[in-house]
């Protein structure tokens, strides 16, 4: 039997890069149901429903504007209309917004960056887990990034700060849940060739990054996807509190 089927996952940010792929690869392997959560792309979301659908999923798109309060809060009640029950949860959504340095900071650009990135992945995982603890069984997998071991790259302090602090609530809650049935764990990508670093990278960066990474190329969503289904899979069932670093060598520990 396919350890995956009767189960729903949850992936946010899942409209386009490694979120979509994660919700396909989800359907693929036998989830029986793909929530996909998004924000200002609803045709990528819709794409991946489809995607979904075609692979024998059932899927359904729920917007949510998770770089606010309000609006995390308008996703957690669209959630709990929609899926109140939630078996593997993929904490996904996250961005730089934009690049800024100290000087130029504004409260308003580390609200979002700490929402978006932090805040809404602890209250959404806050409403999934009591169904995964009366399972007594889940998993969660959180997306953290090789900033939260390096900084990041110029203007992105608070961004990296964030991304660490998800590597943190993963071994806490990695604790927390374990005794309870549910791991939890993260990937942190190091340079994937997608839509974040067409925004917030230059090609000039990339080539460098390229050039510097021992397998010689930049990672793709799938290769982010594969590492995530594993964690999600019962061939990870020993492994718990960690975050996979999955950069193609450009950062070893």
């Amino acid at each position: 039997m396919n350890e995956f089927a009767n189960k729903i996952a949850l992936v946010t940010g899942a409209s386009r890069g490694i979120g979509a792929a994660t919700a396909i690869a989800l359907a693929k392997a036998g989830v029986a149901r793909v929530v996909v959560q998004y924000n200002s792309y609803p045709e990528g979301a819709e794409q991946v429903v489809d995607a979904c659908r075609a692979s024998g999923a059932a899927a359904h798109a729920v917007h949510g504007d998770l770089g606010t309060v309000e609006g995390i809060h308008r996703f957690l009640e669209d959630l709990e209309r929609t899926a109140p029950e939630v078996d593997i949860l993929v904490n996904n959504a996250g961005s730089l917004i934009k690049r800024s340095t100290l000087t130029e900071y504004t409260e308003s650009l580390y609200d979002t960056i700490m929402n978006l990135n932090v805040k809404s992945l602890w209250f959404i995982t806050k409403a999934c887990v009591p169904h995964m603890i009366e399972r007594g069984s889940g998993t969660i997998v959180n997306v953290s990034s090789i900033a939260a071991r390096n900084g990041g790259g110029p203007g992105a302090t608070i961004y990296a700060a964030a991304k660490a602090a998800v590597s943190a609530i993963t071994k806490g809650l990695a604790k927390e849940l374990a005794p309870k049935g549910i791991r939890v764990n993260a990937i942190s990508p190091g340079t994937v060739d997608n839509h974040f670093h067409e925004v917030f990278s230059t090609p000039a960066i990339l080539e460098s990054v390229t050039k510097a990474t021992p397998s010689g190329r930049l990672g793709a969503n799938e290769d982010m996807a594969d590492s995530i289904l594993f964690l999600c899979s019962s061939k990870a069932d020993y492994i718990h509190g960690q975050t996979i670093e999955i950069n193609g060598g450009f950062y070893m520990i």
